[in-house]
């Protein structure tokens, strides 16, 4: 019998209008507790208003040794870069 619970990434979003991120992972038994544990771990000190708990087997990454062949059509569309538009200064970071 396998006691081990499975393993759990947590997403915390910080503020409206921010993206989640990425904040670590924890073991829980389902989605509810994980929220539950990762509200505990991750968010005691008020840090975010929402959080995403995902079970790390249904996350799909890309090889990092693989990035060439990946990105490497990118390459051939620089057109897609912001760097051929002039920002006004009035529109601040963007």
């Amino acid at each position: 019998m396998d006691n081990t619970w499975p393993l759990w990434e947590v997403f915390i979003r910080s503020k409206n209008g921010l993206s989640h991120k990425h904040v670590g992972s924890l073991h829980a038994t389902d989605a509810e507790m994980a929220i539950e544990n990762a509200r505990d771990v991750y968010t005691r000190r008020q840090e975010g208003i929402s959080i995403w708990v995902v079970e790390s087997k249904d996350v799909t990454a890309s090889n990092p040794t693989q990035s060439e062949e990946l990105y490497d059509p990118a390459k051939n569309k620089i057109y897609r870069h912001p760097t051929f538009y002039d920002i006004p200064d009035e529109v601040g970071h963007m």
